[in-house]
């Protein structure tokens, strides 16, 4: 930074122009060097700098504030909707018209949480939940306090009341015990009118390798258990083999999800557990349909629990969860409209709701940015006009780089490339930086970094929130290179693939 704010200073040097108006552009270039060197060489500048962009650093008095956050929250609600598939016929005889399927919601449950940091190491959580299941209804609220202990550890103390478990006192511990293995430690005492029962958990995970995770949990209480797991998460897939035995419940569970690379995030996962309590196997997918909401759906297949599909939706830290029990039983109608049906409903939603209100929302936020940027981009313009300023720094560069057949940059466009059939009806934005790039080359080379390349000295935004490339047409030794180099990539010229062979 150091050398590349010397280099700046000289080109735009004040005492190296006589004409009054380009010693007055640059003087008002060579305060803004300075500038970007002050920020850029005092950490606390360049974080608020990074994070908050130039609008950061005009406001004063920077401190770490205290403020509430909302953690996780959910929201699920059970429809039972077993009347649709498994009925009686003769029961809708003397309805008129044969009536119609009785679904009604038959539970409910509510769940928030809210962080509030105390100090750098300390932080309360209060959360609260509320239920209901078949006319009954109840609810609890917690409240815990998290103290950082170490860069190695964690403790927690959680006290809580409701009619639902009664008073609570619990503690929970994490401790890292070495680089690959940590192990978390929880225990409480629930009070109710039955007496107080006592519950332990303590878990030990190991990292098998770069990907692969191994679990061993050990739950001690009213429904005491040991399971063990191994979860594997890679780019592409997530895959699960888990073992329990315990009371009331054995089981064996397998699952595998697999992740497409495109820009919906879409997986499709399938499992399937067998224990005591019977066999059930699951199916879905899930997609993400706007910035930040992800909806999956899933089907339910299993012996003695019928047939279920539960339809989830993520948004942001909320979760909406919606089981919908189908049938009791196996039976094909339930599986083929619980699979079919949702597909269906998206297919139809995508294209006539969520495809047409991301779009909007896209070209909102654009003309809200473009809004917002307008003045810094009329001034980078201003400044990116003042090419004048470098012609006699460019005419140096260009007759030594000619006398040692180095890098000669013949012409250089910044901006929104027209390539494709489809947007011939649309106009290329594109800027000249020639001379700009040319003023940047030093021993014959050129080397831009992955940040964006209109912050260069002498670049603007042409299209601001469009995509764009800088398309370069260089000479070195003689021979003639070419490149298109896609924004945020860095660039490092000449290249031997960039070359123009004579017979093309």
């Amino acid at each position: 930074a150091r050398r590349e704010r010397e280099r700046l200073c000289m080109l735009y040097h004040p005492d190296k122009h006589r004409d009054p108006e380009l010693k007055r552009q640059a003087e008002q270039l060579f305060n803004l060097v300075h500038q970007a060197y002050e920020v850029l060489s005092d950490p606390q500048s360049r974080a608020i700098y990074d994070i908050y962009g130039k609008r950061g650093l005009d406001v004063e008095g920077w401190e770490v504030s205290t403020a509430f956050s909302f953690g996780l929250g959910m929201i699920s609600v059970g429809v039972d909707a077993t009347d649709l598939f498994d009925r009686y016929e003769e029961d809708y005889e003397d309805v008129p018209g044969g009536g119609f399927p009785h679904v009604e919601i038959n539970k409910m449950h509510i769940s928030q949480s809210i962080e509030a940091p105390l100090t750098t190491s300390d932080t309360a959580v209060l959360s609260g939940s509320l239920s209901t299941h078949n006319g009954n209804g109840g609810g609890n609220i917690n409240v815990a306090l998290r103290r950082v202990t170490s860069a190695k550890g964690w403790g927690e103390v959680e006290f809580g009341a409701g009619d639902t478990h009664g008073p609570l006192l619990g503690m929970k511990i994490f401790r890292n015990l070495t680089a690959r293995c940590f192990v978390t430690a929880q225990c409480g005492l629930h009070f109710s009118s039955r007496g107080v029962r006592p519950g332990c958990t303590t878990m030990l995970a190991r990292h098998l390798d770069k990907n692969t995770m191994g679990y061993l949990q050990w739950r001690w209480g009213t429904q005491s258990s040991m399971n063990t797991s191994i979860v594997r998460d890679t780019k592409t897939s997530h895959f699960t083999l888990a073992m329990q035995l315990g009371i009331p419940h054995s089981f064996m569970m397998m699952s595998y999800q697999y992740k497409f690379q495109d820009d919906d995030q879409t997986k499709v996962k399938g499992s399937i557990k067998a224990g005591f309590f019977g066999t059930v196997v699951e199916y879905g997918a899930e997609r993400k349909i706007s910035r930040h909401s992800v909806l999956g759906a899933t089907v339910s297949v299993g012996v003695p629990q019928g047939v279920s599909l539960k339809i989830k939706l993520n948004r942001a830290s909320q979760t909406y969860f919606f089981p919908i029990h189908l049938t009791d039983q196996l039976l094909p109608s339930a599986v083929f409209y619980a699979t079919v049906g949702p597909l269906v409903f998206y297919l139809a939603i995508q294209r006539l709701v969520i495809r047409p209100y991301v779009r909007a929302q896209k070209e909102q936020d654009l003309e809200k940015h473009r809004e917002s940027s307008a003045s810094d981009i009329a001034r980078k313009r201003q400044e990116a006009e003042s090419v004048l300023l470098m012609q006699e720094s460019v005419r140096r560069i260009i007759e030594t780089e000619e006398s040692k057949m180095g890098l000669i940059i013949l012409n250089a466009w910044y901006g929104k490339f027209v390539t494709d059939n489809s947007q011939k009806h649309e106009r290329a934005k594109v800027i000249d930086v020639t001379v700009p790039l040319q003023c940047l080359v030093k021993d014959s080379k050129l080397i831009l970094t992955e940040a964006t390349k209109s912050g260069l000295p002498g670049f603007y935004d042409p299209c601001v929130g469009e995509e764009k490339s800088l398309k370069l047409l260089y000479q070195f030794r003689g021979v003639m290179h070419q490149v298109l180099s896609p924004e945020g990539e860095a660039l490092r010229i000449p290249k031997q693939s960039h070359r123009i062979d004579a017979d093309t």
